[in-house]
């Protein structure tokens, strides 16, 4: 329960809470079940009128200090580490506190002001953070489990490495929020505003995202399993709702949608990538890892694709696809178990330079031959080493300069006009 002697100084407001802190800087706050609510009915933004302004104007900017509140006036307050589980800290004014690994389990701050708050490493289990206002505030390695942030305006705000598992943020307002390394396992976004939002390596597994904005995002590195992805909006509110269905290709489909774009992304790919096939066994991926840096360095974008992988249509699709926005194909064959298909089924189709290496010793698969023969203009002759140290020294000679050379002839072939015939210079004289 609360200590009623630090709760009278609480009720005080930042003042006098702050020098007291200051003066009793070892002793334990407890301010747990404590009810911090007014009396006063006078709120100049409601939830609902909040919502308009968000959907009229999404640039809306945070606010501050125009607002009236029911609840306890202690923005900038020191409450680092104090206990406030339980509390009822309803429409409180806490604007810019320090918040910092305190203990908020249970606590009701819906429609509390916590704007540019420091919530960093705080406790906020089970807490009601319905409708509160927490644009640009840090709650970075915070606790959020099973919390209610169903509407809660989250503008800007930093949840890297929050764990916010089972949490309710269905129409939470997330726009630009960092939730890279976040744990959201079953959590509720549905209807969720995530423009522009950072997701780097974010736990989403079981989530729903049904319904959410998602114009704009950075997504990488997702973790999806059985997360619902339904209906993601991907244009900005100026521009007509167009929906997909998977996060991770949001970004891809927008490129798609305004050409002028992708045709820039695609050239600039094309320019760089190199695909490097190979096997991925421990001996062999060392030396495709230390190919892939190597390359790396020479300001390229190198691609691996792993030959052990089932051979599947989808599979196979998937190289094609990078076989043809690739500069050329780097293909390790050393001690291949079966056939590498995934040669057979794109060596025919593109006229891409194709080096295929091989550690000296081993034999190379048998319809190697045939494609060298038949499409001898682009696969090159096969390169043998005797160490990764020797590939890497030969590297530039061996393989990368006669690529680029073969690749500029090939551009040549394919701008040449086709030669046409007058079928009366065909007349015998």
């Amino acid at each position: 329960m609360a200590n009623k002697t630090q709760l009278t100084i609480f009720r005080q407001g930042t003042k006098a809470w702050n020098a007291w802190r200051e003066e009793n800087p070892a002793e334990n706050v407890d301010l747990s079940m404590a009810s911090l609510s007014g009396s006063s009915n006078i709120v100049t933004h409601s939830g609902a009128s909040c919502m308009i302004d968000r959907i009229i104007n999404p640039d809306w900017g945070d606010l501050g200090e125009n607002l009236n509140y029911r609840g306890v006036n202690l923005k900038w307050a020191n409450l680092e580490q104090i206990c406030l589980s339980g509390a009822n800290l309803i429409e409180a004014h806490l604007i810019g506190a320090n918040l910092r690994r305190a203990n908020l389990m249970y606590a009701d701050l819906s429609g509390a002001n916590l704007i540019e708050a420091d919530l960093s490493g705080a406790q906020l289990n089970w807490a009601n953070l319905k409708g509160a206002y927490l644009n640009g505030a840090n709650l970075s390695g915070a606790q959020l489990n099973w919390a209610n942030l169903k509407g809660t305006l989250l503008r800007t705000a930093h949840l890297k490495s929050a764990s916010l598992n089972q949490a309710d943020l269905s129409e939470a307002y997330l726009y630009e929020a960092d939730l890279s390394e976040a744990y959201l396992y079953e959590a509720d976004l549905s209807g969720a505003d995530l423009s522009r939002a950072l997701l780097i390596e974010t736990d989403l597994e079981r989530a729903t995202l049904t319904g959410c904005k998602v114009y704009g995002i950075s997504a990488w590195k997702l973790s999806l399993d059985g997360t619902k992805q339904n209906d993601l909006t991907i244009t900005p509110y100026d521009e007509p709702v167009i929906t997909v269905d998977n996060l991770e290709v949001a970004q891809f489909v927008y490129l798609l949608l305004h050409n002028e774009k992708i045709r820039g992304v695609i050239d600039t790919i094309a320019k760089k990538a190199v695909l490097i096939l190979g096997r991925f066994t421990p001996e062999r991926k060392a030396v495709l890892d230390t190919l892939r840096i190597e390359l790396r360095k020479r300001g390229y974008l190198p691609i691996m694709f792993d030959f052990d992988k089932p051979t599947s249509k989808d599979f196979t699709e998937t190289i094609r696809i990078l076989v043809g926005m690739s500069l050329f194909v780097i293909a390790d064959i050393s001690n291949p178990k079966s056939s590498p298909l995934e040669l057979q089924a794109t060596v025919p189709d593109y006229m891409i330079p194709f080096v295929p290496i091989i550690q000296e010793g081993e034999e190379p698969f048998a319809m190697l031959n045939d494609l060298q023969t038949k499409y001898d203009k682009w696969v090159l002759p096969t390169r043998e080493y005797d160490s990764c140290d020797s590939l890497i020294e030969n590297l530039d000679k061996a393989i990368i300069e006669p690529a680029l050379l073969l690749h500029s002839k090939l551009i040549e072939e394919k701008a040449r006009k086709p030669i046409h015939l007058r079928v009366k210079d065909f007349v015998r004289v």
